[in-house]
């Protein structure tokens, strides 16, 4: 068994070795490896938190937004390991270029928010904002999935107040599924 732990940390040090090296390729296959063993082991990557947020810098998307991804799984198994994270993950939710890496940030910073009462007031007001700037966009229904999600954990009722208040507009004259969802988290909120 010490053998096979010795091993994946071996094979794990290389993928960190690939998330900084100078070929973009090279970042980019490293970085979907490492979120596809996030969402199985998300445990086995705490120890490498601190080269997953130095990676938030690369200039591909891609690279980005698999990590941002798998800092969201991490931050479901230890929320203080990716801390230093949330700076990164604010740059990247109002990222200009990429929908994807405004929806995994936007992501991290709500998995990361649900964690406390205190993360959550850290995060709210970089949630809000996102909400008023991707209203209608093509990510926003998958943004209203991880708010469904962040409502769900361990907010204050500050914030969850705070929530209700911005969707109750979208809950009563929302269409589609803006509408449907705006509504689901209305009543999560109210249920706490």
């Amino acid at each position: 068994m010490a053998d096979q732990d010795s091993k994946d940390r071996a094979a794990l040090d290389v993928l960190m070795g690939q998330l900084s090296g100078a070929g973009r390729r090279g970042r980019q296959e490293a970085a979907h490896t490492i979120e596809a063993i996030a969402k199985a082991s998300p445990d086995a990557l705490v120890p490498y938190a601190p080269k997953l947020i130095d990676a938030l810098g690369r200039p591909e998307a891609q690279t980005r937004w698999e990590v941002l991804s798998a800092l969201s799984e991490i931050a479901k198994v230890d929320a203080s390991s990716v801390v230093d994270a949330f700076d990164g993950a604010e740059a990247s939710l109002f990222d200009e270029t990429s929908a994807a890496v405004r929806l995994q940030a936007f992501r991290f910073i709500a998995q990361y928010g649900a964690t406390s009462e205190q993360r959550s007031e850290e995060s709210w007001p970089l949630l809000d904002e996102a909400i008023q700037c991707y209203h209608g966009d093509p990510e926003y229904r998958d943004m209203l999935v991880c708010l469904q999600e962040f409502v769900q954990g361990s907010i204050s009722d500050k914030v969850r107040a705070a929530v209700g208040a911005r969707v109750g507009f979208d809950a009563q004259n929302g269409r589609g599924y803006t509408k449907t969802f705006s509504k689901q988290i209305l009543e999560e909120c109210s249920r706490k």
